[in-house]
């Protein structure tokens, strides 16, 4: 029996078969990053590749305590490269490989990290590395999704109507995030992936925790 035979069942052999071939480029790997790269893999995807980037003084890079309770990871694991845990895990796990870049994405090296995405997920917490994916994905005209948190709210942006946030936050590392937001977003952005590779149908989404509203966002 397979892994995902419960997925299977409900997504249909076909549409199974085309996450399995799809390749997906996740930049980020933090609480946003971790865990779609992990929904992903345990919906079927066979082609993963996750991008760490360098932020905050280069804390965020590897593991920290503080990571633990909104991100998939073990505290045996606090000091190490998340991408790399990441993969790790989800290997032991379902056997899936991820190809683990850990690496800071800038303007200069976007094509080279970023060459081989058929979709990319934009997760990264500062402007200058959302801009250089937002920037690479038009140019080429490749299909990229954004996800960002803020306090209570959190937006699911296809990349045409995306806006990069001022830079006025990139160095606070400090910040409220609830573990329910990260997974409320964590699956909308998934399913939003799934769809789009599914139907081709690009769906943008707002989600607030206080009401436990998810809206399609219509720009």
């Amino acid at each position: 029996m397979s892994i995902f035979f419960h997925e299977q069942l409900y997504r249909t052999n076909a549409v199974m078969a085309k996450l399995k071939d799809y390749p997906v480029t996740i930049c980020g790997a933090g609480a946003l990053g971790a865990n779609i790269a992990e929904n992903l893999a345990r919906s079927g995807f066979d082609k993963l590749t996750v991008i760490d980037c360098d932020a905050c003084g280069g804390l965020r890079l590897r593991i920290e305590e503080r990571n633990l309770s909104t991100q998939p990871y073990y505290r045996s694991d606090v000091g190490a490269f998340k991408a790399k845990i990441l993969a790790n895990n989800l290997y032991r796990a379902i056997g899936t490989k991820v190809d683990a870049k850990t690496k800071e994405l800038t303007p200069a090296n976007a094509n080279q990290l970023l060459k081989d995405s058929q979709l990319i997920v934009d997760v990264f917490d500062n402007s200058v590395a959302r801009q250089a994916v937002k920037d690479y994905a038009e140019q080429l005209s490749i299909p990229c999704l954004h996800a960002g948190l803020s306090a209570d709210y959190a937006e699911v942006i296809w990349n045409d109507v995306y806006r990069v946030p001022s830079e006025v936050n990139d160095d606070v590392c400090d910040y409220p995030l609830a573990r329910n937001l990260v997974m409320l977003t964590v699956a909308v952005a998934c399913e939003a992936i799934v769809s789009f590779i599914a139907t081709a149908e690009q769906r943008n989404f707002t989600i607030t925790l206080k009401d436990l509203t998810i809206q399609s966002l219509f720009l």
